[in-house]
């Protein structure tokens, strides 16, 4: 079996001993840099196997994550925004995970966004729910260690009446 390659880079989750690729193991993983810019972690010993999970999988879970928080007006700045969206129009697919950068390095992710928050929203109890709800995402999902949430709040969105104008009729 081989991984594959989607030429965005990989995390890689293999079971067994330590690949070919220096795995580091820890009591229940095993965690590399694979060529690609992902990691390899292992699970259970007893199976064999190996999982590849794209960082664009990552972020998407990631990206995800952050819309889901309350008080997030939007994920990433005006130009990456704008690209991810007609990305996901011509691709017919998600574009959750465009404006998240994802690293996965010495046995952890870290995840960078930017973010556009509400008016009155408390910006660093905010911050902090979004580092709780990514963690808890791309851990559950993936089995990776997520070590750092970076969060760049470049905008606060004010309320406009226009808008609420739009959604009542």
């Amino acid at each position: 079996m081989s991984d594959t390659d989607t030429g965005f880079g990989s995390a890689s989750t293999s079971a067994g001993s330590a690949s070919a690729n220096s795995a580091r193991t820890t009591s229940q993983n095993a965690v590399s840099s694979s060529p690609a810019g992902g990691s390899t972690s292992g699970g259970r010993s007893d199976s064999g196997g190996t999982t590849t999970i794209a960082d664009n999988v990552i972020a998407t879970i990631a990206g995800i994550a952050i819309r889901g928080t309350d008080g997030v007006h939007s994920v990433g700045k005006g130009t990456s925004k704008a690209l991810g969206a007609v990305a996901g129009r011509v691709s017919g697919g998600s574009n959750a995970g465009r404006s998240v950068k994802v690293a996965v390095d010495d046995e952890r992710v870290q995840v960078d966004v930017d973010i556009e928050v509400e008016y009155g929203m408390p910006i660093h109890e905010l911050a902090d729910h979004i580092r709780t709800h990514v963690t808890d995402a791309v851990e559950t999902m993936t089995g990776l260690d997520v070590g750092e949430v970076n969060i760049n709040v470049f905008a606060v969105h004010v309320f406009d009446e226009d808008e609420d104008d739009d959604s009542d009729g």
